[in-house]
């Protein structure tokens, strides 16, 4: 074989290589959301990402089950819809191999009411609508314990259920429903304890119309979730540093005008 064909094959290895290095990291990584706010801070941060040639496609999910299954099947790269406690608890629940790696946003929880004014307006016998899984159940019965209206088991911590309750002065009744569905369901309640995120679909605003609501101390600050194996990843870094950006920062505070804070 001639030096010349030697070196044009060495240099068709040299371009085909280039070439794989470029497509892999023209990779576009998919980024699992709920619908709402946590979607809408996330189409913020992917036009600061396509500034330094990261691409990501964000998937829009109605539930909160969802995410976390297609995460950790491999569908997505990464998502952002969750917060700390219930993270931890799929984790134990579902044996995923997930891991956060980033504050996100603070979404307040508000007890919501057609009805009342008042948490001192509820009677006896009133029924309370909460979330149905065990973490934002239990967030909603702590508030609601905060109000002085309920006494809860100690030893229940962040997962609190009905069951729990061990002081109901008023007999208060409690019905738990799936998270999406709580909006609707205020007119057939006297009140419900509903995630931000659902309110601002429904068109509440939780500093306007809640009877009462988390302050942005609260425990359940939202995180960014990636697989175990992806939690060095220059890419995970590169996400969360354009989250974490003074940009994202006051798109969150413009648009959300104080209902939604940022936990960075």
């Amino acid at each position: 074989m001639s030096l010349s064909r030697i070196l044009r094959g060495a240099a068709v290895a040299v371009l085909g290589v280039a070439f794989a290095a470029t497509a892999a990291e023209a990779k576009v990584y998919k980024v699992g959301v709920t619908q709402g706010p946590h979607e809408q801070v996330v189409e913020f941060v992917k036009s600061e990402l396509a500034k330094k040639g990261v691409e990501i496609e964000v998937v829009g999910f109605s539930d909160y089950v969802l995410p976390n299954q297609a995460l950790n099947d491999g569908d997505l790269d990464i998502n952002s819809f969750q917060h700390q406690p219930y993270l931890d608890n799929q984790i134990k629940d579902r044996g995923y191999d997930l891991v956060s790696v980033g504050k996100s946003i603070v979404l307040p929880m508000g007890i919501y009411s057609n009805k009342v004014k008042s948490f001192k307006d509820l009677k006896s016998g009133d029924t309370i609508g909460l979330p149905n899984d065990p973490t934002n159940g239990g967030r909603a019965l702590l508030l609601i314990q905060a109000a002085g209206l309920i006494k809860l088991d100690p030893k229940a911590g962040l997962r609190a259920g009905p069951a729990d309750v061990i002081e109901n002065p008023k007999g208060l009744k409690f019905v738990e429903l799936d998270a999406a569905q709580l909006p609707r369901a205020i007119p057939d309640l006297v009140a419900a304890a509903v995630n931000t995120n659902y309110a601002i679909q429904a068109g509440l605003v939780p500093t306007r119309d809640a009877l009462l609501v988390e302050d942005a101390n609260s425990p359940y600050a939202n995180v960014i979730a990636v697989k175990t194996a992806n939690k060095n990843a220059d890419w995970v870094k590169a996400f969360v540093d354009a989250y974490h950006t003074e940009a994202t920062r006051k798109f969150i505070l413009d648009t959300f005008k104080g209902s939604i804070v940022p936990a960075f």
